[in-house]
């Protein structure tokens, strides 16, 4: 009996025995230390803001096209006896240089008449000035002759017949250099509708050429890029007097470039766009205006357009990737703290910024990415142009 006793008491009692072991270890554990370490700032670039005096630039975009485009046109009659070889889509025209020649003998023979009837012209005058003048001589002591005994009326008339017959030589004169069908300009030749043998009556087209002295670009412009250029609506510049512009293509592959000056400004806003447009020139296209690759500025491309503005004296200045959404700029204060600041912008462009309210010369503003802003977030401002891999700093 007392071995049963035994053989359940004593598990029993070791059992409690380790309970009370382990209540006693864990009663005498250490407390693990606490730390109160505060959240840990976030790096960024950052860019201080500069006082500075900056040119405006304004870029649009238009199509080039031809300030002088005209339909050759037939102005007498007669059958094509000579075209030019140049007469062609894309031939050159020269000033006075003959693209068609109509058949000239019936206008010459035109010229010898009207010559003729001149000649004849010319001796009825001399013929009436003698018969006055036999006239004046007969008729000297007598008192009230009348014009007629004078011959005075004779003398008119001869003399108006003479100028009728100067006026119809000029005009068989020109008749017949309009045999020879030139323009006055230096230009291209766009199409044509003629050839050899074929006869034409006044009136006819035959062709359309354009000019190239000089070629225009229509260019677009909301209010904001009218202020960047401090013109007025209706602005008109002399020659050599207007704004500069920087006109870019990619013509053949390559980044052509071109120079020419805005010469004015429509007096007028567009309806349909409510845009207001301004036309830009550029002087000997196909010649000495052409672009450093030798290409011209041909009639038909699609360019941009860099214009020259204004100038803002002491403008506050940040790189165009500080400005965010919303007209925004997050900057780092002196404490280290994220503030986000609404700003007045004045201009931008591709690579700045001009704020004209909400900034001060020296602050740091953020032109790196952050996710999530929350103002107030503790910053770590680097100088931007550090290497970026310092923003992924543990």
């Amino acid at each position: 009996m007392n071995n049963l006793i035994v053989k359940i008491i004593l598990p029993l009692g070791i059992v409690a025995l380790g309970f009370g072991v382990y209540g006693l270890l864990h009663a005498m554990k250490p407390e693990p230390e606490k730390k109160d370490e505060p959240p840990r700032a976030l790096s960024v670039f950052v860019q201080p803001v500069t006082l500075s005096d900056i040119p405006l630039k304004v870029t649009t975009q238009g199509e080039v096209r031809a300030r002088t485009e005209v339909d050759i046109v037939a102005q007498v009659a007669g059958r094509v006896v000579e075209v030019s070889p140049e007469f062609v889509e894309g031939g050159v025209v020269e000033p006075g240089v003959p693209l068609i020649v109509i058949e000239p003998t019936d206008y010459e023979f035109a010229v010898l008449q009207a010559e003729a009837r001149v000649a004849e012209a010319e001796v009825r005058v001399q013929q009436a000035d003698a018969d006055a003048n036999v006239a004046r001589y007969q008729l000297r002591d007598a008192k009230g002759a009348s014009d007629l005994a004078l011959k005075k009326p004779q003398v008119a008339e001869a003399q108006a017949r003479l100028k009728a017959a100067m006026a119809d030589l000029q005009q068989a004169r020109t008749n017949l250099e309009r045999t020879r069908i030139t323009l006055p300009f230096h230009g291209r030749v766009i199409s044509t509708s003629v050839d050899i043998g074929q006869y034409l009556t006044p009136g006819t087209p035959i062709g359309r050429a354009f000019g190239h002295d000089v070629v225009e670009i229509r260019l677009p412009l909301n209010d904001s890029q009218l202020a960047s250029l401090g013109l007025p609506i209706g602005f008109v510049a002399a020659r050599g007097e207007g704004l500069a512009v920087d006109v870019t293509a990619r013509v053949a592959g390559r980044e052509q470039q071109w120079m020419g000056e805005l010469r004015r400004l429509d007096a007028a806003i567009d309806p349909g766009s409510r845009m207001i447009f301004g036309i830009a020139e550029v002087r000997n296209p196909y010649s000495t205006g052409v672009s450093d690759f030798g290409m011209p500025l041909a009639v038909g491309v699609y360019v941009n357009v860099e214009i020259s503005g204004r100038e803002i004296q002491d403008a506050y200045i940040i790189p165009r990737h500080a400005l965010r959404a919303g007209d925004q700029v997050y900057v780092v204060n002196e404490q280290g703290r994220l503030e986000i600041r609404s700003v007045d912008v004045t201009y931008s462009s591709s690579d700045e910024a001009v704020i004209g309210s909400g900034l001060e010369v020296g602050d740091q503003v953020i032109v790196s990415s952050i996710r999530n802003p929350i103002e107030g977030m503790a910053l770590e401002a680097l100088p931007y142009g550090l290497d970026n891999s310092a923003l992924a700093k543990d």
